[in-house]
């Protein structure tokens, strides 16, 4: 007893975590008795994995089975984990949920949750009776633990912790440091903390959470289990040998056994996909919010003064009648019927209580075995499955290269001058590149390649995803001997100028030209690939048509003789329309569209004559306006003579010349009013003349 509470004492002071979380393992070690059989690493970092073997087990001893997992893996079990037992009528799988250490110390007599210190655990049992050896034995009840300010050896000053004991003899204090060992005299009290000390042990090893299968059944059987967790993802790397009369390339599967467990003899398939997964947590207890309401309590009942009803059926008011008549029906109404029972097909796994457990043939899903020099590639549903020859073993926290593909493959060499690359007026070396075909009858898995000429190291390169029967082009090196640049123009041109219904369409061309130079300085002729990006919105215009195009860029093949320069040129074209309403134009911009060059001839030609229309307009309201403002000179000096013939009077010499001059102005005034309305008139059929030609103006 003293032994376990030193242990606890140990445990406190070095402060092993207490929220760490396991169970007591008292079952066969995975893999024991269901042995891994069979294994698929996935590309997108998650790995299937399958054990099988045959048991044997009763109803009163079924067969159990412990599965140890790593604690980041047991979202992915517990939303994947796989039961084929066809004898088995209820299998179960049990586990410490993520809180159950913590709430089980916690509800222990000594709660060594939160990781408590000596004068807390006294602290928590006030009440409780214990023997204390200080140095002498002292037994008594706990009141409770103090802190009270005492001095060092050192002659510091600092906080100490007293235990405060009931004693027949009375009250008793006791620096925690003087004591030398306790123990509690209850029983119970001791059985909790070994038990509480015992979890602590267990719940030591953070990584590893355990699962408890039970499976009850009569006899012996076939069973598999399967499972989906996280896997480092498998790689791949090959090697390219150009030496030979047909290249040959060579490719390796790289896996990593992280796990706690040994694979032997093991199937393995690597598959290239990338399938939806995710991680949703489902070991954790999860306690949805519930709004508190307040209680239903009924208060007390206001008093209220009713007004006298209609009597109905003998003196009984309405509400009496419609509870009446509820009675009737309820006294009459047939019972509910049962619900119907759950058919035994129905359900996933058959309870004794509800039926005898029928025996089901089950399969394992079936993953193909065959070679293709070193593996066999096949469809899975929507992904691509490399069964490797062999079974593999691979010890625990060891990696392994494994032959994925052997294969001679099409290859045809080129220099890769990238014009994304070379910017305008640098010079560049192109890359020394070979253009693989996939005669392997495999779809290969992206990765870096090492390429191998003339017996040495040529340099390294990466391919992406590489289906049957296409073509990739690696790189792996530069060309010193050969080097060029770019230059670039742009220029727009004014291609087609239609008018219709009053607008005028300008269509022009953008021009986008690169002119790449190659310089071969070597005595070898070369063979030559160009590749041009792409601009937004563009198409080829010279040359009339390219070699190869990718989502991004256009690939021209070209020889590049020994000992030349070479140039190259590139025109991208881009449409543009511009639309102009013709009615909306003012004489100077009519004026410079009909003197542009770019624009045809007949259409500036009647432009020209839509100007001289509008000039027509402009004499028209200039005389229509010289009229007016005669008119208006004539008005103001009629106001003036008016004036001087108010303050002459009419009857006076001066008068009548006034009356006379007056006279003759509106003579004037008429007939420049009849002159103006002719001139608004000339206006309006200029305009009219006008808009006439610029609405009926067709050009093609």
């Amino acid at each position: 007893m003293k032994t376990k509470m030193l242990l606890a004492v140990l445990i406190i002071l070095l402060g092993i975590p207490a929220f760490a979380q396991g169970a007591i393992d008292r079952s066969p070690q995975a893999g024991s008795e269901l042995p891994l059989r069979r294994m698929a690493l996935f590309s997108s970092g998650v790995g299937f994995f399958e054990h099988s073997g045959r048991i044997s087990s009763t109803r009163a001893a079924p067969f159990e089975l412990n599965l140890p997992f790593n604690i980041s893996a047991i979202n992915d079990v517990l939303a994947s984990i796989a039961i084929n037992d066809p004898l088995s009528d209820f299998p179960t799988i049990r586990y410490a949920s993520a809180d159950t250490l913590f709430q089980t110390l916690r509800s222990l007599a000594v709660d060594l949750s939160g990781n408590p210190g000596l004068a807390d655990i006294l602290g928590n049992m006030r009440g409780t009776e214990v023997e204390v050896y200080a140095p002498s034995l002292i037994r008594g009840r706990i009141i409770g633990v103090e802190y009270r300010r005492g001095a060092s050896p050192s002659g510091e000053w600092s906080m100490e912790n007293w235990l405060s004991l009931f004693t027949p003899q009375g009250i008793r204090s006791i620096a925690i440091r003087d004591i030398s060992s306790f123990s509690f005299i209850e029983e119970r009290i001791n059985a909790d903390l070994e038990r509480a000390l015992d979890l602590l042990m267990q719940g030591q090893n953070w990584e590893t959470r355990n699962l408890l299968l039970s499976l009850p059944g009569e006899g012996s059987r076939d069973v598999f289990l399967s499972y989906v967790i996280p896997v480092p993802v498998w790689k791949v790397s090959y090697r390219l040998d150009l030496s030979g009369d047909r290249p040959f390339l060579q490719g390796w599967a790289i896996i990593d056994n992280d796990s706690n467990m040994d694979w032997n003899n093991v199937e393995l398939s690597l598959v290239a996909g990338r399938p939806v997964s995710f991680i949703q947590n489902l070991y954790s207890p999860y306690r949805t919010f519930r709004p508190e309401l307040p209680l239903a309590i009924a208060g007390v009942a206001e008093g209220r003064v009713h007004e006298s009803g209609r009597i109905l059926r003998g003196g009984m008011g309405v509400a009496e009648e419609a509870e009446m008549a509820f009675m009737r029906a309820a006294a009459v109404a047939p019972m509910a019927a049962p619900a119907p029972q759950a058919s035994r097909d129905s359900m996933a796994f058959n309870d004794s209580a509800w039926a005898e457990p029928q025996a089901a043939r089950v399969t394992a899903p079936a993953m193909t075995m065959g070679t293709v020099q070193t593996a066999e590639a096949s469809m899975a549903g929507d992904h691509f499955e490399y069964t490797l020859r062999r079974p593999v073993t691979l010890e625990r926290h060891q990696s392994a290269m494994l032959p994925l593909v052997e294969s001679p493959v099409t290859v045809e060499r080129f220099l890769v001058f990238s014009g994304s690359q070379a910017g305008i007026g640098r010079s560049i070396n192109p890359s020394i590149s070979a253009e693989l075909t996939n005669t392997s009858g495999m779809r290969l898995p992206a990765g870096p390649i090492t390429v191998y000429d003339g017996g040495t190291y040529a340099g390294d390169a990466l391919i992406e995803f590489f289906p049957e029967d296409e073509k990739r082009l690696i790189s792996y090196g530069e060309d010193l001997s050969v080097s060029g640049s770019v230059s670039s123009l742009n220029n727009r041109i004014v291609t087609a100028v239609t008018v219709s219904g009053g607008v005028m369409t300008i269509s022009r061309r953008q021009d986008y030209e690169r002119v790449y130079s190659i310089r071969n300085a070597s005595a070898i002729e070369k063979n030559l690939i160009i590749e041009h990006p792409i601009s937004q919105g563009t198409s080829l215009g010279e040359p009339a048509d390219f070699d190869e195009r990718t989502p991004s860029l256009y690939r021209f093949r070209l020889p590049l003789p020994a000992n030349r320069e070479i140039s190259f040129r590139v025109r991208e074209e881009m449409p543009l329309s511009e639309r102009i309403t013709l009615a909306q134009l003012n004489q100077n911009a009519f004026l410079s569209y009909s003197t542009n060059q770019e624009i045809p001839a007949h259409v500036r030609n009647a432009l020209t004559r839509a100007i001289e229309l509008w000039r027509m307009i402009d004499a028209a309201t200039q005389a229509q306006q010289e009229l007016e403002s005669q008119r208006s000179r004539l008005v103001q000096e009629q106001d003036r003579i008016r004036r001087n013939l108010e303050a002459a009077g009419n009857q006076s010499v001066q008068g009548q010349e006034y009356l006379r001059r007056m006279a003759a102005m509106d003579g004037e005034i008429d007939e420049i009013n009849a002159r103006i309305n002719q001139a608004v008139a000339n206006v309006q059929a200029a305009r009219r003349e006008y808009n006439e030609y610029i609405a009926n103006l067709e050009l093609r």
